[in-house]
């Protein structure tokens, strides 16, 4: 008969240094996730603006659809950061329009300009986007990168 041996036990747990190694992993991993966490938030903010502005965009272009004769005469037209005053109906949309861009938009602006030759309107909003700067599609302006949205229809 043969003596039986003792066996020893090699694996008894984890060592402190593959337990440390282990937490390195999972902090690592961990802090990926964060970061995509906040991009996913920055670029959710941005796509919230633009439809924001296409939103406005597309109502402006509805009430001059509604007044088209005063639409085709040029009483819808504004620059960026221009002002209309009057009591018609023109006047009264425009200046609500510009309102709620201001409201809705960080350093929001609308312009419009309609060509009286064919009739085509062009709706520009813009708009600061400091969580979504795309350098393709920004223009700056000092310390400001405006992000914007231009879309025409034919009255």
């Amino acid at each position: 008969m043969r003596p039986r041996l003792a066996r020893v036990d090699r694996s008894a747990g984890f060592t402190l240094i593959e337990a440390l190694v282990a937490l390195i992993v999972l902090s690592v991993g961990l802090l990926g996730v964060a970061g995509l966490q906040l991009a996913g938030l920055k670029y959710t903010s941005s796509a919230a603006s633009r439809t924001q502005a296409s939103y406005l965009a597309n109502d402006i272009m509805d009430r001059m659809r509604a007044n088209v004769n005063s639409a085709r005469q040029g009483d819808y037209n504004v620059n960026f950061n221009g002002v209309i005053t009057g009591t018609t109906v023109a006047a009264t949309d425009v200046t609500a329009w510009l309102a709620e861009i201001t409201l809705v938009l960080p350093g929001g602006q609308g312009q419009i300009v309609v060509d009286p030759a064919t009739n085509l309107a062009s709706v520009s909003v813009k708009w600061i986007d400091s969580r979504g700067n795309d350098p393709t599609e920004t223009t700056c302006t000092g310390n400001d990168c405006y992000l914007a949205f231009t879309t025409s229809t034919q009255l």
